[in-house]
């Protein structure tokens, strides 16, 4: 890393994180020794194929789970000992979560699903509230689908919904799990536009695909294999996903 790099805010610090798991009489060896740290406003991918211990290392950052040995620093706070009511109220404030799946709530409104994470956090009146997540929409091009249901919207509507709760409690990092996996090309791109932006804009973006083609759109990539970091690249050369959206044939008509 530069030392440029060095001096900013460390977001997310692993210290030889170690996550292994007794399968009957077998202990399997999810992460071997993983250290690495995410300075604030990085995009970062975390990439690797199955096996890799990808998924593992997602309930780590996203305080799901904790380490066998090692430590893990969400914001400059030790996670390991933590008990399950600490952790989720620090995910609660320090993470924005964005699914493959949206995970939206089925006949609510879009405002009413992006208030959903402050209703935990007492400082807000229901009138805060509704202007947070209103605000958070209006981030994400939504501000005219307030009153839409997930029923009333496309795929890519629903993950700007779902980007919009994950900003609406200012997290100090985005955690999105395989953000574009459901999506069309076209949608994807328009969704790593959205993505960009928000980098641009300070915020700390983990990205976790399988998809290497994302990685092109990032400021890093961390590429996981058998436990392990294998690879920990900047790049210099950050693709524009607004030049490649423009770039797209447009749809054409059944």
């Amino acid at each position: 890393m530069n030392s440029q790099q060095d001096k900013r805010k460390v977001v997310i610090e692993l210290d030889n994180v170690k996550r292994y798991f007794q399968v009957g009489s077998e202990t399997v060896k999810a992460l071997r020794g993983v250290s690495f740290k995410i300075y604030e406003g990085e995009f970062v991918t975390i990439m690797g194929t199955s096996g890799s211990g990808k998924s593992t290392l997602l309930n780590q950052l996203g305080c799901l789970d904790t380490p066998t040995s090692g430590e893990y620093y969400l914001d400059g706070t030790p996670v390991r000992k933590m008990s399950k009511n600490q952790r989720a109220k620090l995910r609660n404030r320090k993470i924005g979560f964005v699914f493959q799946n949206y995970n939206l709530l089925a006949k609510t409104t879009a405002v009413e699903n992006v208030e959903l994470p402050l209703m935990y956090n007492n400082k807000y009146t229901s009138k805060q509230r509704r202007e947070a997540a209103i605000q958070a929409l209006q981030a994400v091009g939504l501000g005219d689908r307030l009153e839409h249901k997930s029923n009333q919207m496309s795929g890519g509507q629903m993950q700007r919904v779902a980007i919009a709760r994950a900003l609406v409690n200012k997290p100090a990092v985005l955690l999105a799990d395989e953000a574009t996996g459901n999506l069309d090309t076209r949608t994807s791109f328009e969704m790593l536009v959205l993505f960009q932006k928000l980098h641009q804009e300070g915020h700390t973006i983990i990205f976790v695909t399988h998809n290497p083609e994302i990685a092109e759109y990032a400021s890093r990539n961390i590429n996981l294999r058998d436990g392990k970091v294998r690879e920990d690249t900047i790049n210099p050369h950050i693709k524009s996903a607004a030049e490649a959206l423009a770039a797209l044939p447009q749809p054409q008509d059944d």
